[in-house]
């Protein structure tokens, strides 16, 4: 990837003190039968709209194949519907080109209609898709994890990516719901991804690789350390919450499977203690080509126990990740925030109840608009 100026940290703040605050954003009201459906949903404020510039590709309008399109994908359900509201903004707002990103949202295939309605609303010109992703395909794969979160299906649907979108789809980028781009996604598009290579994602060679795998494995003389032998680098911890994958290298490679053959075995014999990670370690660890730290400044969210307050990595900052146990708006609505969680907050398009109370009680009642 070309190289361009840091970003330092106080740039980084001026950038989301200069954002659009929330209170000129406007509500959103919506009709009709999904509508209907999405008010058992949280409510969110319509965003502003962002244009391409004159510099962008033009696209063929709703055309999902077409190759000039940044294809992002990510998961989509009620209880994380904040986190992943607040990363689309922040995507679109920081994209030097945000009519040309298709989103692929993931779903559990329950309310559908009801999450379609909520983000058309927010986002009315945005460019995306639903996926149903059935539950059963990994459910009875799944192990019991260090936190229950961990084992929610959805985890589970990045493995299914190459199945799910078109096949027209070559590349893509996952990203987790609880992240917050500060910077062009386009420049993680360009990724280059050489021959060998079917992941890229930032990664962490001075943690502690082995932590991630229980003794059993590590001990077992069929796996270990033989199973990274001779792959093209050191194997080391990369975060799944942000990877560029190419999906034609991952059909051809039979790749969903070779990750569910770690997951069948982790039933038989315990080799790992945490959720949908250890499998894309041993698939991939060693072979994952590196992608600069900035793309990924996690852990923010704590440890996976008790979420306790981190600050950002030494290093210029292109994307936020809250991975661990403490999201910014569980904690913000819990009066306890971390420092680094109110500059989510400029991106947050929550309605929260009471707001929206003291909206409606503002308006002017309807005698008073037509009275003469």
């Amino acid at each position: 990837m070309d190289s361009y100026p840091a970003m330092t940290i106080l740039i980084l703040i001026f950038v989301f003190l200069s954002s659009p605050t929330i209170s000129a954003a406007r509500p959103i009201s919506s009709g009709g039968g999904a509508a209907a459906a999405a008010s058992a949903l949280p409510r969110f404020a319509e965003a502003p709209q962002f244009r391409n510039g004159d510099d962008c590709p033009i696209s063929t309008a709703g055309e999902i194949c077409d190759p000039n399109l940044v294809h992002v994908a990510m998961t989509l359900d009620a209880h994380y519907l904040r986190g992943s509201m607040a990363a689309v903004f922040s995507l679109l707002k920081h994209a030097s080109c945000p009519e040309s990103i298709f989103f692929h949202f993931i779903t559990s295939g329950s309310g559908d209609e009801a999450l379609a309605a909520v983000v058309s609303a927010s986002f009315p010109s945005l460019r995306f898709r639903i996926y149903p992703f059935p539950t059963s395909l990994v459910s009875g794969l799944i192990s019991s994890s260090v936190r229950a979160a961990l084992e929610n299906p959805l985890n589970y649907a990045r493995n299914h990516l190459a199945d799910l979108l078109p096949s027209c789809v070559s590349r893509v980028i996952y990203l987790d719901s609880d992240i917050l781009a500060v910077d062009d996604v386009s420049r993680l598009w360009e990724t280059h991804l050489p021959a060998a290579a079917v992941v890229a994602a930032p990664q962490y060679c001075h943690a502690n690789f082995t932590r991630y795998f229980t003794p059993a494995f590590w001990n077992d003389p069929e796996l270990g350390f033989r199973v990274f032998e001779g792959r093209r680098r050191q194997p080391c911890y990369f975060n799944t919450g942000v990877m560029v994958i190419d999906l034609r290298r991952w059909r051809a490679g039979n790749y969903r499977n070779r990750i569910e053959k770690w997951m069948r075995l982790q039933k038989e014999r315990r080799i790992y203690e945490l959720g949908s990670l250890p499998p894309f370690l041993l698939e991939f660890a060693g072979e994952v080509e590196g992608v600069d730290h900035r793309w990924n400044q996690h852990g923010l969210g704590g440890d996976n126990l008790t979420g306790s307050c981190r600050p950002l990595h030494p290093g210029p900052v292109s994307l936020m990740h809250w991975s661990g146990k403490g999201k910014p708006w569980a904690r913000l609505d819990a009066g306890r925030p971390c420092p680094l969680d109110r500059l989510w907050v400029p991106y947050d398009l929550y309605i929260s109840p009471a707001s929206a109370v003291a909206a409606a009680s503002m308006a002017p009642s309807s005698s008073s608009i037509f009275s003469w």
